[in-house]
């Protein structure tokens, strides 16, 4: 079946691959096959005093054309597939340029599609590496929805620029994790281990700092230790398996660095820190900073660094002390504190007391601030990427010339300021008044 196809080629466990990309795709239809409708339905404007004067505005969208999606292959079925609906439900036809570490995912997609009785022509699946992706973007589609490095993403921007090309980007994160001293710590010790190793660590979305108030450091990380060893890890096609394989022998040299890195810096391996093969074992490692390459850099593998804090405004500066900014969560008993801290970190999507699944919440938008990327997918605003708006004004009496038409005259200019008034004060007195203003100007107009 499909679960099976994406856990043997992108290596995550057989239980993933329902969980973290089948089950979320299907929710994401199932909410705009009955919701997209009622998004893109024409929208009446309240324009305020030109409405008075016989003005009506509304707002309708039209569909953009062709839709490129590239996708990455960390999730090769719920972000190309996801992004495929909402683009056809926007009324686009929609191209998808599979990673080419997972091709066969991304044809099942096309497979899907046909069964599904897509007409000809309205889903494209077009396979190779990067040069087909290259030639994807040159071909200048209507819009661009990339999810890769911010490398990649910067050059798919430059390209769409010539032709002023509208992209999405997503382009990863160093997303960070900050436990207050009143945190459940059992909780937040689950929370840490999951959101650090699900997927082998492969989710834009994954833990990569974690930032503990120095009272319970030693606690937390002695239960994120115990957590860490009671993982198996092994083929994920096994139900019974936790962690599966990374995806590349490139990933897995860009972890190992990583920990080398950390090493060489001082900071102690609590766990993990081995290989075979694909297989990378979940590493957790203490006394890490901020000035650390590997603090600063995105790994993308199964690593979870943890540094400390004394303050909740030191812990915000470390969370914010990057150049990503795609998610983040705030672990606290107490949710007025934990909602403060979450709107001052500079992240598309802040957890309080959650983690990383909010990929999957089809209904929320997602993207990020910073180097993690521009524009958002899912969710209404994810939506309005994909399509265009267009404002339809009309004066429903045609009787006479508008007062700021031509000619201007001493009344004209007195008329002017009347409005310039109320636009000021918003007063309704200030209208009231403006009235016999705008009478004499219209008498003026129709001698």
């Amino acid at each position: 079946g499909i679960a099976h196809l994406i856990s043997r080629e992108s290596g995550k466990p057989f239980g993933e691959a329902i969980s973290m990309e089948i089950a979320p795709v299907l929710d994401l239809m199932q909410h705009f096959a009955r919701g997209a409708k009622k998004l893109l339905a024409r929208r009446k404007i309240n324009i305020g005093l030109y409405a008075l004067m016989g003005r009506s505005s509304r707002i309708v969208y039209h569909p953009l054309g062709v839709v490129a999606i590239i996708p990455a292959w960390n999730y090769p079925f719920s972000i190309p597939l996801g992004e495929a609906v909402m683009g056809l439900m926007a009324g686009n036809s929609v191209v998808i340029k599979p990673s080419e570490l997972t091709p066969l995912t991304g044809m099942k997609i096309g497979e899907i599609f046909e069964r599904a009785g897509a007409p000809p022509d309205l889903v494209h699946i077009v396979t190779g590496d990067g040069s087909t992706g290259d030639a994807l973007v040159k071909a200048k589609p209507d819009k661009i929805m990339f999810t890769g490095s911010v490398a990649t993403g910067k050059k798919i921007a430059a390209e769409a620029a010539k032709t002023l090309t509208s992209v999405v980007l997503e382009l990863g994160g160093k997303d960070a994790m900050i436990v207050l001293e009143d945190a459940n710590l059992d909780m937040a010790a689950a929370g840490a281990v999951w959101g650090a190793f699900c997927n082998a660590g492969q989710s834009c979305s994954s833990v990569e700092r974690l930032y503990v108030h120095e009272k319970v450091a030693k606690e937390l990380t002695a239960k994120i230790v115990e957590r860490t060893k009671q993982l198996k890890q092994g083929d994920g096609r096994r139900e019974d398996v936790s962690i599966g394989a990374m995806s590349s022998e490139r990933q897995v040299k860009i972890v190992e660095d990583h920990v080398q890195n950390f090493r060489e810096s001082r900071a102690k391996i609590e766990i993990g820190g081995e290989r075979n093969d694909l297989f990378y074992s979940p590493t957790v490692i203490s006394g890490a900073t901020n000035d650390m390459r590997a603090m600063r850099d995105e790994t993308f593998g199964p690593t979870l660094p943890i540094a400390t804090f004394s303050t909740d405004e030191e812990a915000i500066r470390l969370a914010n002390d990057s150049e990503f900014g795609l998610t983040a969560s705030v672990w606290t008993r107490n949710k007025s504190r934990g909602e403060r801290i979450a709107r001052q970190i500079e992240a598309g999507s802040v957890c309080v007391n959650e983690v990383l699944y909010t990929h999957g919440i089809g209904q929320t938008p997602w993207g990020g601030f910073k180097n993690s990327g521009r524009g958002r997918t899912h969710g209404a605003l994810g939506l309005m990427e994909l399509v265009q708006p267009q404002h339809i004004h009309v004066n429903r009496i045609s009787l006479f010339p508008n007062a700021w038409w031509f000619p201007y005259s001493p009344t004209a200019v007195a008329t002017f300021r009347g409005f310039a008034t109320k636009f000021a004060t918003g007063s309704v007195f200030k209208t009231a008044a403006l009235l016999p203003q705008l009478w004499r100007r219209i008498k003026e107009l129709r001698k």
